[in-house]
């Protein structure tokens, strides 16, 4: 049976399957659970990253401001469902405490290693690439230096050291909506310097899901069977992309080693949230929560580019799904 290695959250977000449902991933009944306007300041959050804290929840959440333009906020959960946004945009320094604001900031990931929250996110470098900063408190934000160069998205930390190296997953891209993409590895010894770079795995296979590019999605869960990684994949249709959710499992040891990849998504834009907003048919994942006790996982998404949405598994269901369909390529 496959079991998480990690901490217990005895008050993770949960509901049970519902009954008769054949799903391996099923929705949060009282989605979405951050809607329009929730803020003075941002008109639509989502793609953003929630994880335990304190005995509660915090998080960092991309607000699309009344301007368009995209920054990042900070917020609290008691229940990790009822999110307290900060109503003011997180104002970055730099590790001498001097202001270091942003140009944009967007779909962030967040981690906690050894006490520290560690914060990646697209930023703007010339152009699309990865930033990196810290918390402890999720009061002061400290940016750390960019780790790759760009054109980059889609940058999630491993959430420990491997081999005493840390682990970075990222999707080089363009400067635009990017028409395709590829999940790469990097390695570091102390979060500064970035190398090694390998290419992990690519869009397509059988099915059109995720036919034209994919990217990593939540920090990995490790497990007795190696990493999950829940990413998104991405189908070109004629009226637009569809983003869907999928999962693969990596080496423990060797992270830019694909074991198993399911060829099958796992939740796929269905709901009128997911289908209908500022962009339909997208359910785009940045976080998971997890009890180890009891396998549970709650997968926090944007949904529609306007909503933030919530929905569960069992970590030896998902895994053994992926293993039924398996199809690596």
């Amino acid at each position: 049976m496959t079991t998480i290695i990690g901490k217990n959250l005895a008050n993770i977000p949960w509901e049970e399957k519902p009954a008769g449902s054949n799903q391996i991933m099923w929705r949060y009944s009282k989605n979405p659970i951050v809607n329009w306007n929730p803020i003075p300041t941002a008109s639509r959050v989502y793609n953003s990253a929630v994880v335990p804290f304190n005995g509660a929840f915090a998080g960092v959440f991309r607000g699309d401001q009344m301007n368009g333009r995209a920054t990042l906020f900070s917020g609290f959960s008691k229940d990790g469902v009822t999110i307290e946004l900060n109503p003011e945009p997180i104002a970055w320094v730099d590790e001498q405490g001097n202001p270091k604001p942003t140009s944009y900031s967007y779909d962030p990931r967040v981690v906690e290693i050894d006490g520290i929250y560690y914060v990646t996110w697209c930023d703007d470098m010339k152009g699309p690439s990865i930033g990196l900063g810290m918390t402890k408190d999720f009061k002061t934000f400290t940016r750390l230096p960019n780790p790759l160069m760009p054109y980059n998205r889609n940058g999630v930390l491993f959430p420990r050291k491997i081999n005493g190296k840390y682990f970075l997953l990222s999707r080089p891209s363009d400067t635009g909506h990017t028409p395709f993409g590829n999940i790469f590895i990097s390695e570091s010894p102390d979060m500064v310097h970035w190398g090694n770079h390998r290419f992990v795995m690519g869009n397509g296979g059988q099915g059109w899901w995720q036919g034209t590019k994919i990217g990593a999605g939540p920090v990995p869960i490790e497990t007795n069977e190696g990493w999950l990684l829940f990413y998104h994949g991405v189908s070109g249709t004629c009226n637009g992309f569809v983003y869907s959710i999928g999962a693969v499992l990596l080496d423990i040891n060797d992270p830019g080693k694909v074991l198993y990849r399911c060829g099958n998504y796992l939740l796929t834009p269905e709901k009128e949230y997911e289908t209908v907003g500022f962009v339909p048919n997208v359910a785009f994942p940045c976080a998971n929560l997890y009890d180890a006790a009891t396998g549970k996982i709650a997968i926090y998404y944007g949904a529609a580019d306007t909503y933030t949405a919530v929905a569960f598994c069992q970590v030896d269901e998902v895994i053994d799904y992926i293993k039924k369909h398996n199809e690596k390529f």
